[in-house]
């Protein structure tokens, strides 16, 4: 337990770094990057400073700001690429307010575009994005097991187990899993 909350502290640190270093390198003020995201430049200062675990949904508004996707910022704090991952060593990240668990399946490569992710939603979870990290990304999601609502592009789907949706992200996206099921699904991103 210690273990997993020692690797929990160190990825948000590494996290508040990349926030920290992406917006150094563009030379954008916290006011600035607070009228971009929508998020408070407080919110942004403690997040830089690794005083607050981000959430799924601020991430994926800075991610915006910055165009890039939630995966692709995960994998500019992780280690150089290996085409193997073992999954005891895949990077796995939990949304602090949502429990949302997020594991990247695929191996870390910041030249590569293709990423693969298995997530878990628990029963009664809704998360909202916004806007998309990259406009026109092309999503595939397979559904393993629970059910799942998904928003996107103004059309409600609903999935059941094997079910696979195909989607390219346009404008705002939701996922909600009902009071009675929790959701596990693999993301596919091209």
């Amino acid at each position: 337990m210690e273990q997993a909350k020692t690797i929990a502290a160190s990825m948000d640190r590494r996290i508040a770094q990349r926030l920290k270093d992406l917006r150094t390198e563009r030379g954008w003020s916290l006011d600035r990057l607070a009228g971009l995201s929508g998020i408070s430049r407080a919110t942004l200062s403690r997040l830089e400073n690794a005083e607050v675990s981000a959430t799924a949904s601020v991430l994926g508004r800075l991610c915006a700001a910055y165009g890039l996707t939630v995966s692709r910022l995960m994998h500019m704090v992780e280690d150089d690429f290996g085409p193997l991952v073992r999954r005891d060593r895949q990077e796995v990240w939990r949304d602090p307010s949502t429990g949302f668990l997020r594991r990247a399946v695929s191996p870390p490569a910041r030249a590569l575009a293709g990423e693969v992710l298995d997530c878990t939603l628990e029963p009664g979870t809704q998360i909202a994005y916004d806007a998309p990290p990259k406009e026109g990304l092309e999503h595939h999601l397979l559904l393993i097991e629970g059910r799942l609502e998904i928003e996107v592009g103004g059309q409600t789907h609903t999935l059941g187990p094997g079910d696979c949706l195909r989607y390219q992200l346009f404008g705002p996206s939701r996922f909600e899993t009902p009071q009675a099921h929790g959701a596990r699904y693999l993301l596919f991103m091209v």
